[in-house]
């Protein structure tokens, strides 16, 4: 084989021999890398394997690969793939492009834990080389595909983003479209990255291409020239881009190592497979980047080394998977100019009608035509393999080819810009339609082009019809992407979606929708009448969990717990976030399943706190109805807040076990026993700690209410298990606050426990009032007093009066700027602390304004003297007359509280009805009342 092919590029070795001897002035350089390219060329040529060099995505690719299939129709294909995603490609046929291959890791064995999830696709399109060798290897009987580039696991083996550095994302950057983020985090895997590592290289042919991005170049001066050109030019043409890439990059060690690695990986996959079935190369088609076509490792070739080892892969549990892709995704993954894999797939449709080459779909391809694949390839016979000729001089010296004007197709996009524009808001007519086609045909001319490009009808529309500002959501560049097919987006077909996918739609199928189209959907549930659709509206809120927020939003309608659903109505886009849906598919096999994972992965985070785990026993009970779940994490949330030592999740804590409380208590015959475990553990826990969060400057007003607010109303259920009341009275001794506000705070709690009655604490407000010095901080004492009203509901009437008697005392400059801590403090506060002040305030305050002129504070009214109102019992009469001759059930209680005394005599005096000689009020007004009645 040596022998045969040594001349073939001997001329035009020569000729750069010539070429660097006239342009270099200095050493050696330039001819090292000219003679170079030629001899990657020709080293890849003379391989027994052909190798097929391929840019992703390129409909040139696309094309020179149906037709060498047809014509060499090998028995062998090998694939630059993912090893591991080859049973996938044969649900491609169940699919409308474009799709991508997935690979997804959500628990990690062997990364690190902040990599999770991982997760890797590879993009595939129609108009792509990969898709026609699997059409035609999976269409055709007794050809075999092997995929044989790294797998995934290798892929995050090799990465170096621990290394890396992120740059900071452009804050001026235009927004991500929906068709672009479909992709999400993943990694992609690409077949041919076919660009300049060499920044001043690509700059070069930008500029004196006179092109905007490197996209439009390699429209210009590769797709465009190599779109009918033979096989062998193609193929050297290729290979010759690759390795001028590859030596003109400047070297990213990593990058290179990786590069070099996937190469050695791939060859050694392929010489296995060999030896093990025996296949004769010349049978057999390697298709891989043009980058990696031209390689010089070792490990080269079906005679290199076999020195490279594969290392193991991780422990990492894998799930494979196809998700919906779009052109937007692919560019906005791989770096590519927007509206460039469009384009792409408009030059694809164009060369297939131009050169009739029959390209390969799989059979049962949704949204293609019925391909004929199989009968060509029946009838056509295999062409005999020649060597190799020198097809690059030719290539290289002739000019570039004059198409001419299409102008049915440049009239027929510049017509259809103006409607989509008229349709999005422009105010476009059929003079703009003109001007578009003219300015399109002066744009090529000026960029030296016969015949104007995709890109120049884009720049002459942005010209012709974009006005100072745009009117709808979209401007008239992505129009034109759009109109090329850039809002195509593409879909998985039922069959080829995971069991937990499937089983969503089989579960939503009485809601009588199209899940699957892309859109919004409206979904009304009348529960009442059709009882069967509960099972919807539970996996609809499930799906709300666990899904994007537009996936599944309810419109009317929310669950809580202990309410049964009566009507809703949803707001459904589960074609849109197909692939959030089918990511859920790795996780498990029901979305209950998923859900419980969710649940206990949240709860057992090591940064959960006590309120967190609370939540998820809340969503445990709501969405899933699970005691088993709900008692387990409930158990572990006891746990988690022993394990506490600050106080910050205190009002999430008492907010979500009031509602718990709530729920058991009117839907359980008894309390579970791990909340019963929990208000015993938590009153005994916030006893500890309450002395420390009163000084602790960390700890804020609101949290120490909390922890009172547990406390008080958690105190007789804590009591009935067995608590201690005295460890609360004790911490409240032992508590000794600085700030103002939480001196306040102490206060109340003081009351609620007996220690402090109401007289004193009006005496202490008043005294605070009256020192000119403490007058300033008195809002701060008032700000303690409204958080209070959580703990202590009782002091409502009193915070009014402290309110009010601030409003009435308190000079301006210090009341003025309080005002907007009373106002943050209730808003913060508000669904608890407003409406009981705003009921108090309409109690107490007159609901005249007349009367506002006579009236007298409640708390300000002196009581009349007792001689106005003399006791109207008779002397003699006793209150305790009935207890004093049955004193048996007063006995009883007494031994059981251990309480020791006498029964008073009879001469001891109307004791019983002291209290009514001191407040005579109520006895009067029962008097008038009975008696005008």
């Amino acid at each position: 084989m040596s022998s045969t092919h040594e001349g073939t590029f001997e001329g035009l070795r020569a000729q750069l021999q010539e070429a660097a001897a006239s342009f270099a002035d200095g050493p050696d350089a330039l001819e090292g890398i000219l003679l170079g390219i030629v001899d990657d060329v020709d080293h890849a040529v003379r391989e027994p394997l052909e190798i097929f060099p391929v840019c992703h995505h390129s409909p040139a690719s696309a094309i020179a690969m149906a037709r060498r299939l047809r014509e060499k129709q090998p028995k062998v294909v090998y694939l630059e793939l993912c090893e591991d995603m080859a049973p996938l490609l044969t649900e491609l046929r169940n699919c409308k492009l474009p799709v991508a291959v997935q690979s997804f890791a959500t628990e990690v064995d062997g990364f690190p834990a902040e990599w999770s999830p991982l997760s890797v696709v590879a993009p595939i399109t129609e108009a792509s080389a990969e898709y026609q060798a699997i059409a035609y290897a999976l269409d055709t009987p007794g050809v075999e595909l092997v995929l044989v580039d790294r797998s995934s696991d290798h892929v995050f083996q090799w990465d170096a983003r621990g290394t890396e550095t992120t740059e900071p994302a452009d804050p001026d950057a235009p927004p991500v479209e929906e068709e672009a983020a479909l992709h999400g985090d993943a990694v992609g895997v690409e077949i041919g990255d076919l660009r300049p590592r060499f920044a001043e290289l690509e700059e070069h042919l930008l500029r004196h291409g006179k092109v905007r991005h490197w996209s439009e170049w390699w429209h210009q001066y590769v797709e465009l020239p190599l779109g009918d050109s033979d096989h062998d030019t193609y193929r050297q043409v290729m290979l010759l881009i690759g390795s001028l890439f590859r030596r003109l990059a400047p070297g990213d060690p990593h990058r290179v190592r990786v590069d070099e690695d996937r190469e050695r990986h791939m060859w050694t996959r392929m010489r296995e497979h060999l030896a093990a079935t025996g296949a004769d190369p010349a049978d057999c088609l390697y298709v891989c980047g043009a980058f990696h076509a031209a390689s010089r490792v070792a490990e080269f070739g079906v005679h290199g080394t076999d020195t490279f080892e594969i290392s193991p892969p991780s422990a990492t549990t894998w799930q494979h998977g196809l998700i919906p892709s779009s052109h937007a995704a692919i560019e906005a993954q791989f770096g590519l100019a927007a509206g460039s894999v469009s384009i792409a797939a408009t030059v694809w449709a164009k060369n297939v009608r131009r050169t009739r080459v029959e390209p390969y779909r799989l059979a049962g391809q949704a949204g293609t035509k019925k391909s004929r694949a199989r009968k060509v390839a029946a009838a056509v016979d295999p062409v005999p393999d020649l060597p190799p000729s020198d097809k690059l001089t030719g290539f290289l010296r002739q000019p570039p080819a004059l198409d001419r004007l299409d102008e049915a197709e440049l009239l027929g996009w510049s017509v259809e810009i103006v409607r989509a524009a008229r349709r999005n808001g422009y105010l476009a007519s059929t003079a703009d339609a003109i001007a578009v086609f003219e300015t399109s045909i002066l744009l090529a001319g000026m960029r030296d082009r016969a015949r104007p490009t995709p890109y120049d009808f884009q720049d002459a529309a942005v010209t012709c019809i974009e006005k100072d500002t745009v009117p709808g959501r979209r401007d008239v560049r992505r129009l034109v992407e759009i109109m090329m097919g850039g809002d195509r987006v593409g879909q998985v077909g039922y069959d080829a979606l995971p069991p937990l996918a499937r089983d969503v739609h089989d579960r939503l199928a009485p809601l009588g929708l199209k899940l699957q189209q892309g859109g919004v959907q409206r979904a009304l549930l009348d529960i009442v009448s059709q009882p069967e659709l509960e099972r919807c509206s539970d996996m609809l809120w499930m799906l709300r969990y666990l899904m994007p927020q537009g996936a599944a939003r309810p419109i009317m309608g929310e669950r809580k717990l202990g309410e049964r659903p009566i009507q809703e109505s949803w707001d459904l886009a589960l074609g849109t976030y197909q692939r959030a849906l089918i990511e859920l598919g790795y996780e498990g096999v029901s979305i209950e399943q998923v859900l419980e994972q969710r649940l206990r992965r949240t709860a057992y985070d090591r940064r959960a706190t006590a309120a967190t785990v609370l939540e998820a026993v809340e969503d445990a009970t709501l969405y899933l109805r699970s005691r088993r779940l709900a008692e387990e994490l409930g158990t572990h949330a006891l746990e988690v807040l022993s394990a506490e030592r600050s106080v910050d999740g205190a009002p999430e804590v008492l907010r979500r076990v009031r509602r718990l409380l709530a729920y058991y208590r009117t839907s359980e015959p008894v309390l579970p026993p791990w909340i019963e475990s929990f208000v015993k553990t938590g009153y005994a826990h916030y006893c500890t700690l309450l002395p420390t969060a009163f000084t602790d400057d960390d700890a804020t007003v609101r949290q120490v209410a909390a922890m009172l607010g547990f406390l008080f109303s958690m105190e007789s259920l804590a009591l009935s298990l067995g608590c201690d009341r005295t460890q609360l009275e004790l911490a409240v001794v032992q508590s000794h606050p600085q700030e103002s506000s939480k001196t306040a705070l102490l206060w109340a709690a003081q009351v609620q426990l007996g220690r402090l009655s109401r007289e004193d604490l009006r005496a202490r407000c008043d005294e605070l009032l009256g020192n000119p010095l403490v007058v300033p901080a008195y809002p701060r004492y008032l700000s303690g007093f409204l958080y209070a009203l959580d703990p202590v509901p009782g002091l409502t009437d009193f915070v009014v009066e402290a309110v009010s008697n601030a409003f009435g005392r308190l000079p301006d400059p210090v009341l003025l700027p309080w005002l907007p801590t009373l106002i943050t403090t209730l808003r913060s506060g508000g669904a608890e602390l407003a409406p009981l002040l705003i009921r108090e305030a309409g109690r107490t305050f007159p609901g005249r304004l007349a009367a506002l002129d006579t009236w007298v504070p409640p708390w300000r009214a002196q009581p009349e003297p007792e001689a106005a109102h003399p006791a109207r019992h008779a002397e003699g009469g006793h209150g305790c007359t009935l207890l004093a001759a049955h004193p048996a059930t007063c006995d009883a209680v007494a031994s059981l509280l251990g309480c020791e005394g006498t029964w008073e005599t009879a001469d001891s005096g109307p004791a019983g009805v002291a209290l009514i000689g001191r407040h005579p009020d109520t006895a009067v007004a029962l008097e008038a009342l009975l008696a005008g009645a």
